[in-house]
């Protein structure tokens, strides 16, 4: 049984607050949980087929997001984290969310266009890098550009929040939190 995000949330929520509910004991909390657990795993982020973005608009996201957070030695990059899916799957849930990035994605593609390219998945990599380039830094960007430097802050933030949120980003974060503690010694007297 797929669970939708908000369902998912909903769970989350009880199992989160379910011990301080008088009735609620620890296998209501199980049973939440489990049912979070299952849902989650009932699609791989790599199987997961847009429904928000179009097939070129997903693809475009994904190059992005590569170009973002490329993969180094210490992990995968954005698209093998599962960026493009985790994006579409918020801009599915969070409403008006989808409006910006599509028009942003558009504008890349008709900046594109209008410099004599076709599409920007479609230019070679040094000139995806010279379009990037131009929009990267909203501080600096030339007149006329102002659209395109918003839309890539806005892909910057999404990209950041989807592989810094997944397993993979965790793991490069070398965060060790949520790790049971076997005891706690108190603040250090220093």
């Amino acid at each position: 049984m797929a669970l939708s995000r908000r369902e998912s949330l909903k769970l989350m929520a009880l199992a989160a607050i379910g011990s301080t509910i008088p009735g609620c004991g620890p296998s209501d909390i199980e049973n939440a949980a489990s049912k979070v657990a299952a849902a989650s795993k009932t699609m791989p982020l790599a199987d997961r087929e847009p429904t928000v973005l179009s097939r070129h608009e997903y693809e475009t996201v994904k190059v992005l997001a590569d170009w973002i957070i490329p993969a180094d030695d210490r992990s995968g990059s954005a698209s093998d984290a599962g960026v493009p899916a985790f994006i579409d799957f918020i801009l599915e849930d969070v409403e008006g969310a989808a409006e910006p990035l599509q028009r942003g994605l558009a504008w890349l593609d008709a900046h594109v266009a209008s410099t004599g390219g076709a599409t920007f998945i479609e230019l070679p990599e040094k000139d995806q890098q010279a379009v990037l380039d131009q929009i990267a830094w909203p501080d600096d960007v030339a007149p006329g550009l102002e659209e395109g430097a918003a839309f890539f802050t806005l892909m910057r933030d999404m990209t950041a929040s989807g592989f810094w949120s997944s397993q993979m980003g965790v793991e490069d974060l070398g965060y060790k939190g949520n790790t049971a503690n076997p005891g706690w010694e108190g603040c250090s007297h220093e």
